[in-house]
């Protein structure tokens, strides 16, 4: 790959391509794009907030989910254009990705594009968010604002993407819990008063997809990082354990919440299919890799087909 100088003008840094691994599957196009313009994240948002309210038994506002939608795809295009312009500054041109790239080409695009989005989640949230429900919920936005500002704030990051956290506090383990959080509170905010599910097993549900998101992150990290190294991955015992553990929820829970077993039942699966790329990732594509490991966490979607 060839080094760009931070002196170089914006021009060369917008011509940066990664060089085409050669492997032998990718992804289909849309599913790509549907990646590149970071409409993934959203989309798990969106999915995994209705799955929750479905085990829970009440039907969300549809502001609710555009809300997280919205919210989730204004962050990751942020988080993706300072990934870029960290990396182009500090000539660390090593550690893009082609997202990083595809964010920095349309730069132009979706700027604007993260400004509506961000612009809309806040007309939502003051005009249609009840004012009890805006104070419980500023916590977790709070958390959020403080996350993302230590992650992209100067002399936090020892490499792209990867802040100096303590040891104990990786930053995989603190998407995980935020991103679920923010699926989960609508179906927590309501359970208590409108449902008969128990609050304590729907939150065994959302510790269980939170580990789920910390083991997606930190599987993409692992093998963006050590795509080149034959050493034996981690991944696949701990998908595996990860998996299993789901089936043990869903089959203690199955007589007294057959919902919330089917949630634990979906999330065992995406667990499983994240072990098999694990086993399949030399075969297939970076790019495919990272796109698939997100689609394995769409599992929760076919419950609300039922």
């Amino acid at each position: 790959m060839p080094q760009i100088v931070p002196n170089q003008n914006v021009q060369a840094r917008a011509a940066i391509r990664i060089p085409a691994a050669k492997r032998r599957l990718d992804a289909p196009a849309p599913v790509r794009l549907w990646h590149l313009t970071s409409l993934d994240a959203p989309t798990v948002a969106v999915v995994w907030s209705l799955a929750f309210a479905w085990v829970a038994g009440i039907r969300l506002p549809v502001w609710i989910p555009l809300l997280l939608g919205l919210t989730a795809w204004a962050v990751y295009i942020a988080d993706r254009l300072l990934d870029a312009q960290t990396a182009l500054r500090a000539a660390n041109l090593d550690s893009l990705r082609e997202r990083h790239c595809f964010h920095h080409r349309h730069r132009r695009v979706l700027v604007p594009v993260a400004i509506c989005a961000a612009c809309v989640a806040a007309c939502i949230v003051f005009t249609l968010m009840p004012v009890a429900v805006r104070e419980r919920n500023s916590a977790l936005a709070v958390a959020g604002l403080a996350y993302f500002t230590g992650v992209h704030s100067s002399g936090r990051r020892s490499t792209l993407g990867f802040p100096s956290f303590s040891p104990l506090v990786k930053k995989e383990l603190l998407v995980g819990l935020l991103f679920t959080a923010a699926c989960a509170l609508p179906a927590f905010s309501r359970t208590a008063a409108q449902t008969g599910v128990s609050f304590w097993l729907l939150a065994g549900a959302a510790v269980f997809y939170a580990l789920l998101a910390w083991l997606n992150c930190y599987a993409i990290d692992r093998w963006e990082v050590r795509e080149q190294e034959p050493e034996k991955s981690r991944i696949f015992p701990m998908a595996c354990l990860l998996g299993f553990t789901g089936l043990l929820l869903a089959v203690f829970v199955g007589s007294i919440e057959p919902r919330l077993a089917a949630l634990a039942t979906a999330g065992a699966v995406s667990a499983m299919l994240l072990a098999m790329l694990d086993r399949v990732r030399g075969r297939i594509t970076p790019l495919a890799l990272r796109v698939t490991a997100d689609l394995a966490l769409l599992t929760p979607a076919v419950l609300l087909l039922r």
